[in-house]
């Protein structure tokens, strides 16, 4: 499945993207540019005071020609984003003098880059938490759809399978409604990658085996989507075991149309996905690529505070990707 990784950063190089990284000065942001550059996946640009940036980046021979670096405090952009924040905030009681003080902020700064164009997406959340990384986009790309929720997927590369995993950053304990549009959302994420979606709705029972609220959910959640995409391969409720191992699929759900080959697992709660994931990428050696986030109007995708110099060159290859939403795999 490391050739999955492969194409990703193909398409991404075929085309490369304006992706502005909002934590500019920090090391691992630095490795991961230089990175970048050498493999053409993006243009980069990098927030931050520019003497600090150079100097941290020393080590690793970036080509500072292919590098764009825009300081808050001193760029001639920041008087303009703070204007248009202000605009965009000010019937919920921000003022322009507020504004300016939040577009110093690099993920405010970052943020407005891609509002207004100057870049094709973000990622974010080396140092930031999810809830920081998030607030920006929320009050200033905002979701495609009025009282849409955002979630977060991650793509789950292992030896001989990729998984998605959802939602793993956002939504503590969603219902079934929510869980809908997650699956929509994680579907819409897949096609974009090339991706047919086989999604599992999973739970601790399957087909009813046992009884409880919790079950009650996605098992409520799983009718309403396929009622929605009667195209679209999935089952619940369903145990994880019988979801992805056909074996044991035969056993507990014969007649289950995934067959134990689901792609797409989307968890009952925040904690479940999170911690499976976790799980999967520190004992199963997995590559856990995200969390891409899922239903903003533009690429904006975080990251965990955990990331390697690595993950970070990866997300940037998923997010230029997503801007190129023509050029599937």
């Amino acid at each position: 499945m490391q050739k999955f990784i492969r194409k990703v950063h193909a398409i991404a190089r075929a085309n490369p993207q304006r992706i502005v990284l909002a934590e500019g000065e920090e090391i691992r942001v630095l490795e991961a540019t230089a990175e970048i550059v050498k493999k053409k996946i993006a243009q980069p640009i990098l927030i931050g005071n520019s003497r600090k940036i150079k100097a941290k980046g020393k080590k690793f021979n970036i080509d500072w020609d292919k590098v764009e670096i825009h300081d808050p405090s001193k760029s001639k952009l920041s008087k303009e984003f703070a204007t248009k924040l202000y605009e965009l905030r000010k019937n919920k009681g921000l003022t322009l003098r507020k504004a300016k003080t939040l577009i110093k902020d690099f993920s405010y700064f970052a943020t407005m880059m891609v509002q207004e164009g100057h870049a094709a997406g973000m990622v974010t959340g080396t140092t930031y938490s999810t809830a920081d990384s998030i607030r920006p986009a929320l009050q200033i790309i905002k979701t495609e759809d009025r009282f849409h929720k955002v979630s977060g997927v991650f793509f789950m590369v292992l030896e001989k399978r990729l998984l998605l995993f959802a939602d793993t950053a956002i939504n503590v304990d969603p219902n079934s409604h929510e869980l809908v549009e997650i699956a929509n959302d994680t579907a819409k994420t897949a096609k974009k990658f090339g991706i047919v979606p086989r999604i599992a709705f999973l739970s601790f029972s399957t087909k009813g085996s046992a009884d409880h609220p919790r079950v009650d959910k996605m098992r409520e959640a799983y009718k309403m989507f396929k009622s929605q995409n009667p195209k679209i391969v999935c089952d619940g409720e369903i145990q994880v075991d019988a979801a992805i191992v056909p074996e044991v699929a035969k056993r507990k759900c014969p007649k289950s149309p995934l067959k134990g080959n689901a792609n797409i697992l989307i968890f009952p709660s925040l904690e479940s996905a999170n911690i499976s994931y976790k799980l999967i990428e520190r004992l199963a050696k997995a590559k856990a690529i995200g969390p891409l986030l899922q239903g903003l109007r533009k690429p904006v995708n975080d990251l965990s505070r955990g990331c390697s110099a690595k993950d970070i060159v990866n997300v940037t290859a998923f997010t230029a990707t997503e801007c190129l939403t023509n050029h599937l795999i």
